[in-house]
């Protein structure tokens, strides 16, 4: 028994129709979760007299993360008040031309470890840019986020509030 040809045709558009509304739907649901997880992949500046402020949203955890750059090189932050340095994977260290300094132990939710001091030439949050902070590549930091630690931090302001941080540089 075979079908009219009208009739084939217009199971292969349903087909093809149904393919494209998941393909669809796919993305959409995957861009949404990638702004979730990261909600500042664009860090916008307020520019004041004397200062630049830029304001994170959080997560869906609760977590600050904000693409920013590295001498330059983009790279993802995860805010950490509770890491004494800027905390960079070896591997991603590696790809940022960062040279591994004198050795040294860290204490991390994991146990000890051995890491090496480095310096970063510049480090940028939007349009907030510190220059020669101090920073620690760790060979047991897995992925590639960078902890934001209170070496950068200490030469900000910031402020939470209502799921949002303020971050601000005073120009001198």
């Amino acid at each position: 028994m075979s079908q009219p040809p009208g009739n084939r045709a217009g199971r292969v558009l349903l087909i093809l129709a149904w393919a494209a509304g998941l393909f669809l739907a796919t993305r959409f649901f995957g861009e949404w979760e990638q702004r979730q997880a990261n909600p500042n992949a664009v860090v916008t500046s307020q520019h004041g007299e004397g200062y630049i402020e830029v304001q994170l949203a959080g997560n869906g955890q609760g977590h600050f993360v904000a693409d920013g750059r590295i001498n330059g090189q983009t790279v993802n932050f995860l805010l950490d008040t509770g890491a004494t340095d800027v905390a960079i994977p070896e591997s991603l260290a590696g790809q940022l031309g960062l040279a591994r300094g004198a050795p040294v132990m860290l204490s991390t939710a994991n146990g000890r470890t051995q890491g090496y001091r480095t310096r970063l030439e510049q480090l940028q949050l939007g349009d907030i840019l510190l220059r020669n902070v101090r920073a620690l590549v760790v060979p047991g930091l897995d992925g590639e986020q960078v902890l934001l630690g209170m070496s950068a931090l200490k030469q900000l302001e910031f402020t939470q509030r209502g799921g949002t941080l303020l971050l601000r540089q005073n120009l001198k």
